[in-house]
């Protein structure tokens, strides 16, 4: 059985909540044997004690922890181990709990593109709230979930759409939504993708030489 170290291939996020409101952080992560999973706080262990009414999960690679009502005493610094017998690594995120709302606001709109078939897309926005907004893209209405071919980043306040390789079914009209419980917001651009120009050759004139003409050719050499 081949062994994998732990790596984070989605690390934790940095949390913005509203004082009473949930706190969720999410990570997710490979390796194999498949690793245990620790959770801390200010870099001490996170026990049932020292957390009351906390819920920790952990299935499929994808370690949960919901702080279902935050206070100000819950704001820190909170990390994520996981850890199997080939090594281990750690992701680490801060919760701010405040009293003030804020609705979303970006602070980057998304940008129009046009590119060339085959091209590596990337879309990007920047957004600002409290609590930390829900962010969403879509394609013409339709929300995009994250696949092989679309894959969905968070930084900071950075959100991304990566587009491994554009086609001309692509294009169309790009929207991002920003929601939390102050308001919502919405930011739209156009993405072209151009597809590729097949060169049209000159045209030649040759001669075709049918079988009826390689006939006569024949039947002039034997008269001859």
């Amino acid at each position: 059985m081949t062994t994998q170290a732990p790596t984070f291939t989605q690390p934790l996020q940095s949390v913005v909540a509203l004082e009473g409101s949930a706190a969720t952080f999410e990570a997710q992560v490979s390796g194999s044997p498949v690793p245990e999973v620790s959770w801390f706080r200010d870099g001490q262990v996170l026990t049932a004690a020292a957390l009351p009414g906390a819920q920790i999960s952990f299935s499929d690679g994808r370690a949960v922890l919901r702080i279902p009502a935050v206070t100000a005493a819950h704001s820190g610094r909170f990390s994520v181990r996981a850890t199997n017998g080939a090594g281990q690594a750690t992701s680490t995120a801060e919760l701010l709990v405040t009293a003030e709302t804020a609705p979303p606001t970006f602070i980057q709109r998304l940008q129009s593109l046009t590119v060339r078939q085959g091209s590596r897309v990337r879309l990007d926005v920047r957004v600002t709230g409290i609590p930390t907004p829900v962010v969403k893209f879509y394609r013409e209405g339709a929300e995009i979930q994250s696949s092989a071919d679309f894959q969905i980043l968070q930084e900071g306040d950075l959100y991304s759409l990566l587009i491994a390789e554009a086609f001309p079914e692509d294009s169309g009209t790009y929207s991002v939504n920003a929601t939390n419980s102050s308001g919502r917001a919405t930011s739209t651009a156009e993405l072209l993708v151009q597809g590729e120009e097949v060169a049209v050759p000159a045209k030649k004139t040759k001669t075709v030489e049918t079988r009826q003409t390689r006939v006569e050719k024949v039947r002039l050499c034997v008269i001859y």
